[in-house]
């Protein structure tokens, strides 16, 4: 099998190409910038330049290495408001157009839980697939408008198309988007302090190796049963994982600036993602584990 990884530089992206090339397929890494992070895997992954706003380099690019499947994990957060646009509407757009033109099997893609702007729009329960988004910013609009689009191609052209809505993703090489949760392990364990706003914000978090093994089970998949999927997660306050963190590292220097008020400003954090448990069997290690993991990771002087 072929696969396409598109933000396979990405935070995510490099952690999917190696978990594809694990189970034995061929992967091509496109992203906008080429960087030699695979070269230890050979011919098996080939990295191409690749401008996802660019419709005709996306079509080439399809109609060369002929992918069974396509992964989309590219996106720009909105602090560049036009370039967000350009790819994670335009992009995405592109992505699924060059996919129908060049009779791509499958494609997966990400969405994420940004689309719900609070937990209390919802209540104290977990959030299903089917419940209504309510996005508060850009990106999240974004997403939303994804997840339209790709019904439109399914309907219409009968695509086999299939989103994931990812929840907080950590990893100790995560540095824009949500990072909070990131920086409340990472900087105590580089002996730095960590200043948080509050202790009860809470959080969906899913470890980046872990999100990396669910798109790639609905890639190799051969058709998912749905259209949509939560990944899921633990949820937990800062101040939750602030105590893992000081169970490993008893001196680490965490405060905050409020001990409560945060749980009320919290996007989504409780997720039902019994689709993925019962079609994949898909389970994560304890968030703990992962902690004490991203700690020894940054203190041998690792990435990933």
């Amino acid at each position: 099998m072929v696969v396409f990884v598109i933000g396979g530089a990405g935070f995510i992206g490099r952690r999917v190409v190696r978990t594809v090339a694990g189970y034995g397929h061929r992967v091509i890494s496109l992203d906008i910038v080429v960087a030699p992070l695979f070269e230890d895997l050979g011919a098996q992954v080939s990295s191409v330049r690749l401008d996802l706003s660019n419709f005709e380099e996306v079509v080439a690019a399809m109609a060369t290495y002929k992918p069974d499947v396509v992964i989309n994990l590219s996106y720009m957060r909105e602090n560049l408001p036009r370039l967000a646009m350009k790819v994670n509407v335009l992009g995405m757009d592109n992505c699924f157009e060059a996919a129908r033109l060049c009779d791509v099997g499958r494609v997966v893609y990400s969405s994420s839980i940004a689309i719900h702007s609070r937990q209390q729009t919802y209540g104290i329960r977990k959030i299903v697939e089917a419940d209504q988004p309510t996005p508060a910013k850009q990106y999240a609009v974004h997403k939303v408008f994804n997840e339209w689009q790709a019904k439109e191609y399914r309907e219409k052209h009968g695509m086999c198309i299939t989103g994931v809505r990812a929840a907080h993703v950590a990893g100790i090489d995560k540095i824009i988007g949500t990072v909070d949760h990131v920086q409340c392990i990472v900087n105590p364990a580089l002996g730095k302090a960590s200043r948080l706003d509050y202790r009860d914000r809470m959080r969906c978090v899913i470890h980046t190796d872990d999100m990396a093994e669910v798109f790639v089970q609905l890639a190799i998949a051969k058709k998912p049963e749905h259209d949509i999927y939560n990944s899921g997660g633990e949820s937990l306050s800062l101040g939750q994982i602030a105590e893992m963190v000081k169970k490993f590292i008893p001196e680490a220097d965490i405060s905050f600036e409020n001990e409560t008020g945060g749980a009320a400003l919290s996007g989504g954090y409780l997720y039902d993602n019994d689709r993925l448990v019962q079609e994949f069997g898909i389970s994560y290690l304890p968030y703990e584990q992962r902690v004490a993991q991203m700690i020894e990771q940054v203190q041998r002087g690792g990435a990933s």
